[in-house]
């Protein structure tokens, strides 16, 4: 097969890294990829969003599976464009179609979903600019602190927790009146705040049928100790030790079961990963949050616990064969810790040289936020490289990503030398 990856992160490096070790991937193109993905196959300068340039090609290259990274191009409806289109129709695309793809999206859809089929999660309620006077008076009788979500897709920065009224009250003003995260903040959700240990659980579905991948944690916070601003995450570990069989039953079928068969009842024909955000409270898993598409970082350590061919996962979705898809997983720890640019998550400068990939020979190094420039691999983007290895046990694993990660270097190189420790 011809594989085409949209995307150019580390959730598309591992992707890349993984299809390539199948005997079934005959052509790997990554668009638009990074200066670690032309290891695995060929970068096409192309934007996931330009629908037109990736049929070009798609047909120039004569492409037989089209696998979607990024929520951006499934929310904005890539898989309906390959159906609608006569002489795409029949390349399957690994990703949900635009209905699916609400569930990330809207965070108003996905609660109304949630709601529905009667599926756990915090209770909330949504708002908009002309029920802002509403809103407010809400959360005068809401205790605190108080969860504001944009409803649409912020780029990982339309949540936030609030602390006082006061504070959660400006918030909502800011996000509603002044369109703080632009046509995102359009309606916002307002929703209790829910304590325990969050995690993350993935699922692939080609429909009717579905595998659960191993659970993992990410570390979304920019300081050690899970202090400072929050990031697009700054490391994860798989599996996680609280999450025991008990826990995952529980999860199967508290939440994978009743979601799966909740798009089924409402007719939303969905092919591809569902990531689902958990909070562990007391034994008793709540959804966070779902995403249309696996997570970043924690993709870096769930892809290494794979020992089954992961085309043959995705051909399952495409032909709608999951339920005989045999899932091999190892029993070993993955942990990755990501190195990240100075003054990231805020402005941070690109076009650093990288040194010391060479010296990585117990990790897996990969590439975030890179480009090749006349041979020389540079920083280019906030989150730059992501450090995985796969270990008997989770403190040798911990140990060595972070020694791996402190033997990489450019200017302004930043990364958490606490990640995991918090499950030993």
């Amino acid at each position: 097969m011809n594989i085409l990856i949209l995307g150019s992160g580390g959730r598309e490096s591992t992707f890349a890294w993984k299809i390539s070790q199948s005997t079934l991937c005959d052509q790997l193109f990554i668009a638009p990829g990074n200066a670690g993905t032309g290891a695995y196959g060929k970068n096409v300068p192309l934007k996931v969003t330009d629908f037109e340039g990736i049929k070009a090609f798609v047909l120039a290259n004569g492409v037989d599976l089209v696998l979607v990274g990024p929520e951006e191009p499934l929310v904005k409806g890539i898989h309906d464009y390959f159906l609608a289109d006569e002489e795409l129709k029949n390349v399957p695309v690994i990703g949900p179609k635009k209905d699916g793809a609400q569930l990330e999206g809207s965070k108003d859809f996905s609660k109304i979903f949630m709601e529905k089929h009667k599926i756990p999660t915090a209770a909330s309620q949504t708002f908009t600019v002309d029920t802002l006077k509403q809103g407010l008076t809400y959360l005068k009788h809401h205790p605190m602190p108080v969860v504001l979500k944009a409803d649409g897709l912020a780029a990982g920065k339309g949540v936030l927790i609030c602390t006082t009224l006061a504070e959660a009250q400006e918030e909502l003003r800011l996000m509603l009146a002044e369109a703080k995260f632009g046509d995102a903040s359009s309606k916002v959700v307002i929703e209790e705040f829910l304590t325990g240990i969050e995690l993350s659980v993935f699922v692939v579905t080609d429909g009717k049928d579905y595998v659960i991948l191993p659970s993992a944690k990410d570390y979304k916070r920019i300081g050690e100790g899970d202090t400072g601003l929050n990031t697009g995450g700054m490391g994860s570990v798989s599996p996680v030790p609280f999450a025991d069989e008990a826990f995952l039953k529980k999860v199967e079928e508290l939440v994978v079961i009743p979601t799966v068969k909740g798009l089924q009842a409402d007719n939303i024909h969905y092919k591809g990963f569902i990531f689902i955000g958990l909070m562990n409270t007391n034994g008793h898993p709540n959804v966070i949050e779902y995403n249309c598409r696996m997570g970043d970082p924690e993709t870096e350590s769930v892809l290494p616990r794979m020992e089954s061919d992961f085309v043959e996962l995705l051909k399952a979705v495409a032909d709608e064969t999951v339920g005989s898809y045999e899932l091999k997983i190892s029993n070993k720890t993955a942990a990755t810790v990501m190195l990240v640019s100075a003054g990231y998550p805020g402005e941070y400068i690109n076009g650093k040289a990288i040194a010391g990939l060479e010296n990585i020979k117990e990790s897996i190094v990969f590439h975030a936020g890179t480009e090749m420039d006349n041979g020389i691999v540079k920083t280019k983007g906030g989150r730059v490289l992501a450090v995985t290895t796969l270990q008997d046990n989770m403190f040798d694993a911990l140990q060595q990503a972070t020694s791996d990660a402190g033997r990489i270097y450019y200017d302004g190189a930043t990364f958490r030398k606490d990640i995991g420790f918090d499950l030993l």
